[in-house]
């Protein structure tokens, strides 16, 4: 089941990263007072790691029983461990290395010298078994139902390390997959798929930036999912495009909510 996205316009990027680090919270506190944890699925770039700056700053961060918290990954760049480009390193920087986590809840993607070496293909089939290992008979699918499942916005349309057209965008059957030759460096990845991503109770799309704006217009405008991968990025309850002035600007006003602040 897909759902129609829903739109936030915030003033400046900022503003839409505070906005979204208090909905962020209260989403997972939410979930842990009704099931007792919560699953939370980061992104990288600039997007990502400003709500996860704005969370560590948070008055309400404590709010959130972190021990009780799954964090995986949308994406990853298949190098070293503690590589600066890795998301996981710059999550940990933002956020991960301030608060009490437990580290066998921390589900960080394989890095290119981990138990598989170079082969980025293996790589990615470890961490499909990771994420079926996870799964409750209740998730009916081989991923958990994530709560939430947030993902940046490339200007390509990219979303995770799903590129426009390439083979990545177009599996449905596997849940992970390594990514060959990205276009953007480098160029060696690890991905989820669509599938997996679909399996979110709630997909959250950032975006800001007038580099942005093109790439968020298409992925509204009724695209295909193979050509603007961004479109294809729905939860199962909500879909969420969390976005600031600059990035919206080339959208209707159709399509704008009556309230955005």
């Amino acid at each position: 089941m897909s759902t129609a996205p829903q739109l936030v316009v915030h003033r400046d990027k900022d503003l839409m990263a505070r906005a979204a680090a208090a909905r962020l919270i209260t989403r997972i506190v939410d979930a842990q007072a009704s099931r007792g944890s919560a699953s939370v699925v980061l992104t990288g770039g600039r997007n990502g790691n400003g709500l996860l700056a704005a969370l560590s700053q948070a008055p309400a961060r404590d709010a959130i029983d972190w021990g009780r918290l799954d964090l995986w990954w949308g994406d990853e760049r298949f190098l070293p461990e503690g590589d600066p480009e890795r998301n996981v390193t710059q999550a940990r920087e933002a956020l991960l290395d301030a608060v009490p986590l437990d580290p066998e809840r921390v589900h960080a993607m394989p890095a290119s010298d981990g138990p598989h070496g170079a082969d980025v293909d293996a790589a990615a089939a470890a961490y499909a078994e990771e994420l079926a290992a996870a799964a409750s008979p209740e998730n009916h699918g081989p991923v958990p139902a994530f709560d939430v499942l947030m993902l940046g916005v490339g200007p390509d349309t990219h979303v995770a390390s799903l590129f426009p057209e390439l083979p990545a965008v177009r599996e449905t059957e596997r849940t992970v997959v390594g990514v060959h030759g990205a276009p953007k460096p480098p160029p060696t990845r690890v991905t989820l798929t669509l599938p997996a991503i679909r399996a979110a109770r709630e997909v959250w799309l950032l975006a800001a930036g007038e580099d942005k704006a093109e790439a968020t217009a298409i992925a509204l405008s009724g695209a295909g999912e193979i050509q603007a991968p961004a479109a294809g990025a729905q939860g199962r309850v909500r879909t969420l495009w969390l976005l600031d002035a600059a990035a919206a600007s080339q959208l209707p006003r159709s399509l704008y909510p009556p309230a955005s602040p």
